[in-house]
């Protein structure tokens, strides 16, 4: 049976090459880089190779790092660190469509007394810089923007974000973990006091990620410890996956704009293929700028869960929302935003593809999709 991967915003599949980066820090350099024999040596300079890799995908000084354990410790390490920073300020600024772990300490923050403002968007999950503005008061404590939804693939203006909230004075924290390796990242210049990405979605392995923090930015450690990543993160450092997390950065950098423009002629080629051969079919977020990898597709009056299901069993993978939410049976809360009609709500695939997808393959998913369509509308109308 054929296997086909299209649900590249859950995770990648591990490049080679970082594989290969990988598994000498596996086998013969497997010491703890807090040791001082050669052991030990030999895995901090494999440490602080990955730092220099990861900050040159992100345009910063390797100094300002946190090598971590992923997007929701970074996210939520930021988030804390900003508010704990001036507890008289106690207004949040978010908005309706971050990821959960966003939303998720946000929440907790709330039953703490915070008063947590989430923003709205337009139809095609585009952001207000204007009412953005109108947002922020003197007690904001921190603004809380992803660069780009992990569903729909839309991308928001980091730079003019980060430039409102320096104006304003307030700090500015950015999820990048969808921006990361599909689009260019320039964190100094963005004017972010923050921002995190996670190797798994760039070719890297799980389990390592890197958090951004501008020099002037205050910070509190979430892990705390014997004092590792310079007092900022306690605990013995997953050598293996941070080496595999910098050479996935030092791939991306080597991608080609002739590449990112291939992935998204695939992800157009996609869409209209979609359109061409099944009625009644809504492209969510089309009208905005958005990852090139990215096809978030709506189909009237069907069952995401049957697509899906019958999907994997022609050996083609796919996903409804974020991995982490897969097994919620609700609509998206990213689309109930965004006001997708109802009818349309529960028929969502998200279909992200990689680099290594291929134009066979997405003539595979065109020819697999209406049979699974015109079924699961079958089931939906009984």
């Amino acid at each position: 049976m054929q296997e086909i991967y299209f649900d590249n915003n859950a995770s990648t599949p591990l490049a080679p090459t970082v594989r290969e980066a990988m598994s000498p820090y596996l086998a013969e350099w497997f010491g703890n880089p807090g040791s001082s024999h050669h052991f030990g040596e030999a895995a901090r300079r494999g440490l602080e190779l990955a730092r220099e890799q990861v900050a040159g995908l992100l345009g910063c000084h390797p100094a300002r790092l946190v090598l971590n354990s992923g997007g929701t410790e970074g996210n939520n390490t930021a988030i804390f660190s900003a508010v704990w920073a001036n507890p008289a300020k106690k207004h949040i600024i978010s908005s309706q469509v971050e990821h959960g772990s966003v939303l998720a300490p946000l929440e907790f923050l709330a039953g703490q007394g915070y008063e947590v403002e989430l923003l709205g968007v337009d139809e095609n999950g585009g952001l207000d810089l204007e009412a953005l503005k109108r947002a922020i008061r003197p007690d904001t404590a921190l603004v809380s923007l992803m660069g780009a939804n992990n569903e729909t693939g839309v991308i928001w203006p980091v730079g003019q974000i980060g430039g409102i909230c320096r104006e304003r004075g307030v700090l500015f924290h950015c999820d990048a973990i969808q921006l990361a390796g599909k689009a260019p990242i320039a964190a100094e210049a963005l004017e972010v006091d923050y921002l995190t990405i996670a190797g798994h979605k760039l070719h890297g392995p799980k389990g390592a990620g890197a958090l951004y923090v501008r020099r002037t930015a205050p910070f509190t450690p979430l892990i705390m410890g014997s004092g590792q990543e310079n007092g900022r993160r306690a605990g013995t450092e997953n050598v293996p996956g941070l080496v595999g997390l910098g050479q996935a950065c030092a791939l991306a950098m080597g991608v080609d704009e002739a590449a990112h423009q291939r992935l998204a002629a695939l992800r157009d080629c996609l869409e209209a293929g979609i359109i061409a051969v099944i009625p009644e079919v809504r492209i969510n977020g089309a009208a905005s700028p958005r990852l090139v990898n990215t096809t978030n597709v709506s189909f009237r009056h069907a069952a995401s869960a049957g697509l899906i299901q019958d999907l994997d069993a022609g050996g083609i993978a796919v996903s409804a929302h974020a991995a982490c939410e897969s097994g919620d049976l609700d609509p998206s809360h990213v689309l109930r935003a965004m006001r997708v009609e109802e009818s349309f709500l529960h028929g969502t695939l998200r279909i992200s593809l990689s680099r290594y997808n291929t134009e066979a393959e997405v003539a595979s998913l065109l020819a697999f999709l209406p049979e699974a369509v015109a079924k699961s509308r079958q089931g939906f109308a009984m």
